[in-house]
C-alpha cells in the first residue's frame, strides 16, 4: 500500500489536489460563517464525513455488496445487520 504522499507527489511548483481542494473549501466556509476547526467547524464535518464514507466502502468489500442490495442468490434484503426475520 502506497502513503497520501506518494500519491499525490507533485512538483514543487504544482500544487496537490489536497491544496487545491483546502484553498477552495476553506473560503467558502468563511463566507457561511463556519469556523475551520472544532466539533461544527469545516475539519470537524469534513472528518466526520470521510470516515463515515471509508468504514461504509469496506463493508461493502468485505461483504462483497452495496448496502440493502443482498446478491441475487438470496432471497432477503436485510443482509447486512445479520438479522433475519422470526418463523
Amino acid at each position: 500500500m502506497t502513503t497520501l504522499d506518494a500519491v499525490t507527489k507533485k512538483t514543487k511548483n504544482e500544487p496537490t489536489r489536497e491544496a487545491l481542494a483546502a484553498k477552495e473549501w476553506v473560503p467558502l466556509a468563511k463566507e457561511q460563517g463556519l469556523a475551520l476547526d472544532g466539533p461544527e467547524g469545516l475539519l470537524g464535518q469534513f472528518t466526520k464525513t470521510f470516515l463515515e464514507t471509508a468504514l461504509n466502502e469496506e463493508m461493502t468489500e468485505h461483504l462483497g455488496h452495496e448496502k440493502n442490495r443482498a446478491p441475487d442468490e438470496r432471497d432477503e434484503s436485510n443482509v447486512r445487520n445479520g438479522t433475519r426475520p422470526k418463523r
